[in-house]
């Protein structure tokens, strides 16, 4: 089904976020190491932001690490930070031409150092496209996320820079690694596991949900617009009655 041509582009989500789920398990279902799913989860990345891309969405972000991969198998690991360093040096000219500019979320600093200095580079060289904003999770927490929020608002209040009556959720978001970006309208979640997995927590309060059965390599823009179709027969109220909208 062609879903794409079901999209109403004036209504299209500004800002799309998705839990990449589902490597490890679509490798071991074609007999193969996991790594080898994650080879294959980038080739669904790219679908994923040329389809962004041709819709006109103005942010994806997408879950590529959190702070829990860390206890994963060493090897894994490893084997992550290598792929991760070689597409991002592969991609630039690829995100440059279609126009899309780069932007990281989550605790960079506790990265191989080679893998920050490529994220900072493709960063650098991105930095003035105009179109689509990709945005990587990266070693990202959103309960950390807050935590740090929390202490930065103390400290802030503590050296009288801001009074507690003034804080509020817009001035809460601000201190978020988000606050140049408006929270996601939808979320996407493949692998037909139905959790959060500590992932933009306070971002998504009135977000859309949608859990895909697929595995995240076999997810393709295809899918993206499917996920998008299915928004927009949705009714958003924000706490109010149909009636009231």
């Amino acid at each position: 089904m062609d879903y794409k041509s079901q999209i109403n582009i004036s209504e299209v989500p500004s800002h799309v976020a998705i839990i990449m789920d589902g490597n490890g398990r679509w490798a071991k279902k074609h007999g193969k190491p996991r790594i080898f799913g994650h080879k294959n989860g980038v080739l669904s990345v790219r679908s994923v932001v040329e389809g962004a891309g041709e819709i006109g969405l103005k942010y994806l972000t997408l879950y590529a690490f959190s702070t829990e991969n860390w206890k994963r198998p060493k090897v894994e690991v490893a084997a992550l930070m290598q792929l991760l360093v070689a597409t991002i040096s592969n991609e630039v000219s690829a995100l440059n031409k279609n126009n899309v500019r780069l932007l990281t979320i989550g605790d960079l600093k506790s990265l191989p150092g080679n893998c920050e200095k490529e994220l900072q580079k493709a960063m650098e060289k991105t930095k003035n496209n105009t179109g689509l904003s990709l945005v990587l999770a990266l070693s990202y927490s959103s309960k950390s996320e807050i935590i740090n929020a929390v202490k930065s608002i103390s400290k802030d209040v503590s050296e009288d820079k801001l009074k507690v009556e003034e804080i509020s959720d817009k001035v809460f978001d601000t201190y978020l690694d988000t606050n140049l970006m408006n929270d996601p309208e939808l979320l996407i979640r493949t692998s037909g596991e139905y959790r959060l997995s500590n992932f933009l927590l306070w971002q998504i309060a009135y977000a859309e949900l949608y859990f895909s059965d697929k595995f995240w390599p076999d997810f393709t823009k295809e899918d993206l617009f499917e996920a998008i179709v299915d928004y927009q027969n949705r009714e958003r109220r924000f706490g109010m009655t149909s009636e009231q909208l």
